[in-house]
């Protein structure tokens, strides 16, 4: 048995497909079906089914995916003890984002990082919070920055921040000529949200649940429509076609100084609204594995988040 095989099973087991677990591992497909014949011989257990359309694994066959796991991590943290010991903060750390946090944050969070860490450069993943969930458990990434709520998983949490919400509007709607806005006056119109899988769709229902329905009747799908990104449904708010929320950090300085030259299409012809009370607010923490011993990584990724701007956000120790 080898580190290398046991590499092998974990891949297979997270892509449930021997071509893509090979990509994934830098190796011929034949080469990594070999090996893990060779480890199912040797343990005399069958750790997969195979099908045509997809590879399962086999009730047993969790368990020791999952302890193969557990053992990577360890040889992992033994090359990790190795460098701190010349440097706490050598090497690239993993670190995964949403995709409604990752435009806004990382370039002031890679400026700060290059600044004052560069001897750990950041590999970065953007994904949906159930894939980084996912990415975390099987050690794919080290740490993610991420907004509550989110399923316990036992993770290591430090929150970082509090952003509260903005309401787009078009710059010709009505409600432009508002200094501020309340949810009973978006109920009565037409609300853009992102697709299924973005956490930050499930937040924007939560402040307007009566838009939750517009996947299934006519009226709420006259009511709703969905964009891909954050930045695609702003374009569709200049274009006329409704309003949505928005992140305090994904807002543009200059939208918020009317007098400002305005350059971009969101900023000429989208209006942002604060909320009249106290806003609507989403908490962003990042996440580990309580297994990962680079606490100096995480610390100085920590620092290096509050040395950016946040702007409009409330932060948190």
């Amino acid at each position: 048995m080898t580190l290398t095989e046991l590499k092998y099973i974990v891949a297979v087991a997270r892509e449930k497909h021997f071509g893509r677990a090979a990509e994934a591992c830098y190796v011929s497909q034949p080469t990594l079906s070999v090996a893990i014949k060779k480890l199912e011989d040797e343990l005399e257990v069958k750790l997969f089914e195979r099908s045509a359309n997809e590879v399962t694994v086999t009730p047993l066959g969790e368990d020791i995916v999952r302890q193969a796991q557990s053992v990577l991590e360890q040889a992992a943290n033994i090359k990790e003890i190795a460098k701190r010991g010349k440097d706490p903060l050598a090497g690239a750390l993993a670190l995964g984002i949403i995709y409604t946090i990752g435009p806004y944050l990382l370039p002031d969070l890679v400026r700060q990082a290059i600044a004052h860490t560069p001897q750990m450069p950041l590999m970065l993943q953007e994904n949906f919070t159930i894939k980084l969930l996912e990415m975390l458990r099987t050690g794919e990434i080290d740490c993610a920055i991420m907004a509550e709520p989110f399923p316990d998983t036992g993770l290591a949490i430090a929150p970082l921040y509090d952003e509260p919400f903005l309401a787009a509007v078009p710059y010709n709607h009505p409600l432009a000529a508002q200094s501020t806005i309340t949810s009973e006056a978006l109920k009565k119109e037409t609300m853009l949200l992102l697709g299924t899988g973005h956490c930050f769709r499930d937040h924007v229902l939560e402040v307007c649940p009566e838009f939750a329905r517009f996947s299934s009747d006519a009226e709420g799908i006259r009511k709703s429509f969905e964009g891909s990104s954050l930045e695609t449904i702003k374009h569709m708010v200049a274009s006329g076609m409704g309003v949505t929320l928005v992140p305090r950090l994904s807002v543009p300085k200059e939208a918020l100084h009317p007098g400002s030259k305005r350059r971009h299409l969101d900023q000429a012809y989208v209006k942002y609204l604060p909320f009249d009370g106290d806003p609507p607010t989403r908490r962003v923490v990042l996440a580990w594995r309580r297994s990962f011993t680079r606490y100096e990584a995480i610390a100085a990724l920590r620092n290096a988040i509050y040395a950016c701007e946040l702007p409009g956000v409330k932060r948190l120790s």
